[in-house]
């Protein structure tokens, strides 16, 4: 990996896009070690919670390497949308292990599509987030006109995307687009609180949930019938036994 570090710690990984140089800029090589490292991460049955952050105080990620795609046609425009939200934005929101975005200053663009592809975001007392897309003649092409519009709603996306500013943390915490802010200072080790409180729960369970609260953004599909499945679906597996039986008990549950 030439552009992102992995740290990993018991049940948590810490994932770092390390491009300091270009403000974490996303570039094609980026994405593609991005892809690989989440499907590495997910697989890890060790591995109960990712975080997601950017090198160095002044970026998440800034944005897209906009040199890669300057000259780009409209079928190579379309490619490069369809290709990227499939192999990084749709790879995190539906991957069955929870992602935080730690976001540490700029989320722009790119950057602030992949942290609302993660399950949840925290933010640096310091960062911005915006979608200034269109002051380069172009649109968000990695989820964003779709992620930010369910997160903020129609009105704030719409004046976000169209005045193409920035917001500071304060706005975004009452927006809804992040959940908590920290100085940045003490951001990861919210982070990790956080993911810590996670890992001690039922990774099979919080999988199930993953997919049953992102049935409610696919068109045509009942999410009420796709929580109804994975609720049944618990009941056949060591976690649920392991839970209950703990309930009973009167002891913490110990899931594998």
């Amino acid at each position: 990996m030439e552009n992102i570090l992995i740290d990993k710690s018991d049940n948590l990984a810490i994932i770092t896009i390390n491009r300091p140089e270009k403000l974490n800029a996303l570039n094609k090589a980026t994405i593609l070690e991005l892809h690989e490292a989440f499907k590495m991460l997910n697989d890890d049955i060790a591995i109960k919670a990712i975080i997601l952050t950017g090198s160095g105080e002044k970026a998440f990620v800034a944005g897209a390497d906009i040199s890669e795609f300057a000259n780009f046609s409209v079928s190579e425009g379309g490619k490069l949308a369809a290709k990227g939200q499939e192999l990084l934005f749709d790879f995190v929101q539906n991957l069955t292990t929870p992602v935080l975005a730690a976001v540490n200053g700029f989320a722009l663009g790119g950057g602030l599509e992949l942290a609302m592809a993660c399950h949840f975001r925290i933010a640096s007392t310091n960062a911005k987030m915006g979608l200034p897309e269109v002051t380069l003649g172009v649109i968000p092409g990695y989820g964003g006109t779709q992620r930010l519009t369910q997160l903020v709603g129609k009105g704030r996306a719409m004046e976000m995307i169209m005045t193409a500013s920035m917001i500071d943390a304060s706005a975004a915490l009452h927006y809804g687009l992040v959940n908590h802010v920290v100085e940045q200072a003490e951001l990861l080790s919210f982070a990790k609180e956080i993911a810590a409180k996670i890992t001690k729960n039922s990774s099979t369970a919080i999988a199930k949930a993953i997919k049953a609260i992102n049935a409610n953004f696919e068109d045509g599909t009942n999410g009420y019938q796709v929580e109804i499945e994975n609720f049944g679906a618990c009941f056949g597996t060591d976690d649920f036994k392991e839970g209950t039986t703990a309930f009973l008990e009167k002891r913490k549950a110990n899931f594998k």
